[in-house]
């Protein structure tokens, strides 16, 4: 989460726009319980001194601090290290993103920063990865400040992805 975070200024996959779920082929089951968990992982960032609530226009943005970008540069070290050694639990997350042309400078960061860290782009704007990296994309959102502009989800399946597999030396199905 604090990778989303890094991302985009506000943390919180809740703050994506309630149509733009159902599109990437999720839907949270209950709704009110995906809000709460957003604002847990939120609050924890903030007790832990990586992010700090911004208020703006009436909206409140999650901001990550110096810590929290200390920690991200970190995270990208380890988690290149970790998944040599991480048993796979067949699941994919997925960070798909939607920025508009005139933030295209950001939008080029991004890709950068998730193609340095081991994603792999399954088109444009939707990339992946085998292992949990969700504190990661929660400070990687905040830190472009692109919170609502992007979704982390975590996929069971993704259709044809033996390339995929191949890509990341996982077994085959």
């Amino acid at each position: 989460m604090l990778t989303a975070l890094l991302v985009g200024g506000m943390i919180a996959i809740g703050a994506v726009p309630r149509t733009l779920l159902p599109t990437l082929g999720y839907k949270p089951k209950d709704q009110r319980r995906f809000n709460a968990y957003t604002k847990t992982v939120a609050h924890r960032l903030v007790q832990q001194g990586l992010a700090t609530w911004v208020r703006r226009d009436g909206t409140a943005y999650l901001r990550i601090t110096a810590a929290g970008r200390h920690k991200i540069s970190l995270l990208k070290e380890t988690m290149k290290l970790k998944d040599e050694h991480r048993r796979w639990d067949k699941r994919w997350r997925m960070v798909a993103f939607d920025l508009p042309e005139r933030r295209r400078v950001t939008r080029a960061k991004l890709r950068a920063m998730m193609a340095g860290v081991g994603f792999i782009r399954l088109q444009d704007s939707v990339w992946v990865y085998p292992h949990d990296c969700e504190e990661f994309v929660a400070l990687l959102k905040a830190e472009l400040k692109i919170g609502k502009d992007a979704l982390y989800a975590v996929v069971e399946k993704i259709e044809n992805d033996k390339s995929i597999r191949v890509h990341f030396h996982l077994p085959p199905e």
